[in-house]
């Protein structure tokens, strides 16, 4: 693949500059993953807070949806004007910040506005990130997406414990968010000054300030669509459904939550070992099998020891999937930021519509019901795997091959952790 970032080239595992790009790309992750999990947290705070009902829950939450939507297409002009460090640092200083606002909200058109200015800076953050890991991982020649995500899912498992703890020792949200965002902040800043400083070259020619998914990355987004569906749809909802469903307790409706995430967090960081065992495709495919094994679970439940493995399962099948459609998003075309961010848009609103339509469905019908719809489209991974084929990294690959000037410029443009 072609890629439109200098340091571009042939595989160079084991040198300083690989290891020190993958650590300061994972610690990125962990710190996006925090922001999110750490709102998570927070959601059903602000749905007493604010009086909301499940359908107006619903409808804040498809509002990062509608902004990732919105902003991800930039984030291809960024990356190339800006470099992927500094687009990153940028970025993700920002999303934050913005932590901050969900729970500063005073009524339900204002939580609105501060989750859509929210979800812009988290997708387009996201985007870049993506962008610099798969171009990593081609450097390297082998699998690390899943770990990548693998850490992201860490982060956010971390922050969410965190916020369980701050809401279980009654401390105001208000002050714990606040503080949080603070000190992701202040991580963020060495954190992505390690990131190796990948730019464009300079003949190369600047995407469209608002870049259009290509359409090869669409088929490729539908098959994360299912994957996200099902990873949002527990993560919002997952207490909701075994406190109203099974009658569970708060803390064993907490359990559901961190028995997803934690399943979902081995899966990922012990995914690349399995991905490249078995390949790609049969790694998508197993994980559908899984993760609709989960759903099933979670539909037929009458008790929490039963949806708690469920939701479990969900994260376990879900945990691979995503990483696997950004590596193969990464190598189409010549430039890997417009499609991984084509993916990350059909990807992630995904993502982020599932909660505002489990919500809707559960006020029409039933939650049953709703992860009923959960269960099939987790239960499409298993058609829909075929299209995860480039995401086999090459050891070798004859269009980056050309000099050893390219690893000279990834060592030099790699600072020292």
């Amino acid at each position: 693949m072609t890629t439109s970032l200098t340091a571009a080239g042939p595989p160079f595992g084991g040198t300083g500059a690989a290891r020190r790009a993958r650590v300061a790309i994972s610690l990125t992750f962990a710190v996006h993953g925090a922001v999110g999990g750490t709102f998570v947290s927070r959601i059903p705070w602000i749905k007493d807070h604010l009086h909301l009902s499940a359908g107006q829950l619903g409808l804040a939450l498809v509002m990062p949806a509608i902004g990732s939507s919105l902003a991800m297409p930039l984030a291809g002009r960024v990356v190339h004007r800006y470099g992927g460090r500094a687009s990153i640092a940028g970025l993700l200083s920002l999303c934050c910040l913005g932590l901050a606002l969900p729970v500063l909200a005073p009524s339900l058109p204002v939580l609105c506005l501060f989750l859509l200015a929210y979800g812009a800076i988290a997708g387009m953050s996201d985007v870049a990130m993506n962008a610099q890991g798969v171009e990593i991982e081609q450097r390297l020649g082998r699998s690390i997406m899943s770990g990548l995500h693998g850490m992201w899912s860490a982060g956010g498992l971390v922050a969410a414990g965190l916020g369980i703890l701050a809401a279980h020792q009654d401390f105001d949200p208000r002050v714990q968010v606040g503080v949080t965002a603070l000190v992701l902040l202040a991580l963020t800043q060495p954190v992505c000054g390690a990131l190796p400083d990948l730019r464009a070259p300079e003949h190369a020619e600047a995407p469209p300030r608002f870049a259009l998914p290509p359409r090869s990355s669409l088929v490729i987004g539908l098959v994360g669509f299912c994957a996200v569906f099902a990873e949002g749809a527990s993560m919002d909802w997952s207490g909701v459904y075994l406190r109203d469903v099974t009658g569970a307790s708060p803390t064993a409706a907490a359990a559901a939550y961190t028995a997803f995430s934690l399943t979902m967090a081995v899966s990922r960081l012990a995914g690349d070992a399995a991905i490249r065992r078995l390949g790609a495709v049969r790694a998508a495919r197993l994980s559908g099998a899984i993760a609709t094994t989960g759903g099933l679970l979670v539909v037929v439940a009458d008790r929490p020891a039963l949806a708690i493995p469920g939701f479990a399962l969900i994260g376990v099948g879900v945990a691979v999937v995503v990483p696997l459609a950004f590596a193969a998003a990464g190598r189409i075309g010549s430039n890997p930021s417009q499609a991984i961010a084509g993916v990350a848009t059909v990807t992630y609103t995904s993502g982020l519509v599932a909660p505002a339509i489990v919500g809707g469905l559960a006020q029409a019908t039933s939650l049953t019901v709703s992860f009923g719809v959960v269960t099939a489209l987790a239960a499409a991974l298993l058609l829909s795997a075929g299209a995860l084929r480039r995401a086999e990294p090459d050891r070798t690959d004859p269009g980056n091959v050309t000099t050893s000037e390219s690893n000279r410029s990834f060592e030099k443009n790699t600072p020292a952790i």
